[in-house]
């Protein structure tokens, strides 16, 4: 009968075991580097996105942006992200994103009869957020009413109070302390006139903010994201409306002009408001 040696198999096994154990600790710190090249890529594509969109940011946006990026993996890009005022926002989409990243498992609304007024198109939302299917959920509430939401969005009160309820559910479930544009007051309260100060008086380029209220530039880019249109066919549009060659010379009024008309063609008949931007695209030269 022969004898097995155990101790040669505790050798094999211990020698198999030992580059596994050592391997560990470099595989982590590896993981983490890509982790970190990867949020850092996220951020310079934000940065690049976003200097695109609004111009030259300032160090403290460019810090917030950074800090998001790293955070949130959230993109300038898809929309996740907004610059109003110098202060970025969330977007409905990015909350939706981050949620579902986290495995969010359900999300569940309900109108709260007890305080909403139909007959004055007054809503009031409650969501309800389930980061796991046995968790106890993060509640949030949403109104709307004709006197805290914009005229673009009139006749969807409904929609818009859902849309906030979820939001608020959503930032509280997931520790989100920047709040979403969808619930901006500025930009759901009617716009009044905005009359022109002594840096603007209409003059070509001056597009800015006056009286407190969004600047015109961030009107057009809310409109083209909540409609989903082309920026480049907007500006070409917007040259065209204003009679100049591009859209940075056109004066204020005009300017303050076109957002108007462009927010009612949206509200009246996307479609055929996609099929007049499209008559601004640069025709394709066949190849020989």
């Amino acid at each position: 009968m022969q004898r097995k040696d155990i101790r040669s198999d505790e050798g094999r096994n211990g020698r198999r075991k030992s580059p596994s154990n050592s391997s560990f600790k470099p595989n982590l710190r590896s993981q983490k580097s890509r982790r970190r090249l990867s949020l850092n890529n996220i951020f310079r594509s934000n940065l690049r996105h976003a200097r695109s969109i609004w111009g030259e940011l300032r160090a403290s946006a460019m810090r917030s942006l950074r800090d998001l990026s790293h955070a949130h993996a959230l993109s300038v890009a898809a929309g996740h992200l907004q610059l109003l005022e110098g202060r970025w926002y969330v977007t409905h989409a990015g909350l939706l994103t981050i949620a579902g990243r986290s495995g969010c498992s359900a999300i569940t609304t309900a109108i709260d009869h007890s305080v909403s007024e139909p007959s004055i198109a007054r809503w009031v939302f409650k969501a309800t957020v389930y980061r796991t299917a046995d968790s106890k959920g993060f509640v949030g509430y949403g109104d709307a009413d004709p006197s805290n939401t914009s005229p673009l969005v009139r006749g969807a009160e409904m929609r818009v109070a859902e849309t906030r309820a979820v939001n608020r559910a959503l930032r509280k479930a997931y520790g989100i302390g920047l709040c979403s544009v969808e619930e901006l007051g500025s930009f759901s309260a009617p716009q009044k006139p905005l009359a022109a100060t002594p840096h603007s008086n209409g003059r070509p380029g001056s597009n800015g903010s006056s009286n407190g209220q969004p600047r015109l530039r961030d009107q057009l880019c809310l409109l083209i994201r909540q409609h989903n249109l082309d920026p480049t066919l907007v500006k070409a549009y917007a040259a065209d409306f204003c009679g100049t060659e591009t859209l940075k010379e056109a004066g204020r009024d005009l300017v303050e002009s076109f957002v108007s008309q462009l927010a009612a063609s949206a509200k009246k008949d996307r479609d055929a408001l996609v099929c007049k931007l499209n008559s601004y695209a640069q025709p394709v030269e066949a190849k020989p």
